[in-house]
């Protein structure tokens, strides 16, 4: 009986150490390798640059950054600006954005490179794509 108990036990050890990452954040939802999101992204920059994130770290307007409500700080992910298809991939460092119908705060560097620095907002798809 104990042979096959930890036989049992072996198995589902392995098997989930051979699943697809994933990470709880705080909701408790399970966030995984691939999954991705739509809706609008904003920037920040000048006035936040050199402040603390909420990692602790030093905001770099100039550096691919993100802040996001919940994914688990140095979660990559790859934006996609969807009015042009300028892609970038940016590192969680940050909480927010804290305006309602907003995902995403990127960076002014990351906004720059997706096009939309003038125009403040757009409509953005990410995927996450390591932790």
């Amino acid at each position: 009986m104990f042979i096959r108990f930890s036989f049992l036990f072996f198995i589902v050890l392995f098997t989930a150490s051979c699943a697809t990452p994933s990470v709880k954040h705080p909701q408790t939802s399970t966030v995984r390798i691939g999954e991705t999101f739509r809706g609008v992204a904003t920037w920040y920059g000048k006035k936040f640059n050199h402040k603390k994130t909420a990692s602790g770290e030093r905001f770099n307007m100039n550096e691919l950054t993100a802040a996001h409500r919940q994914l688990p700080f140095g979660t990559k992910l790859e934006v996609t600006n969807l009015s042009n298809d300028k892609k970038v991939i940016v590192r969680i460092n940050d909480r927010g954005p804290f305006i309602k119908g907003r995902i995403l705060d990127l960076s002014f560097a990351a906004a720059k490179v997706l096009g939309f620095t003038k125009a403040g907002t757009a409509q953005i798809s990410a995927r996450v794509i390591d932790f």
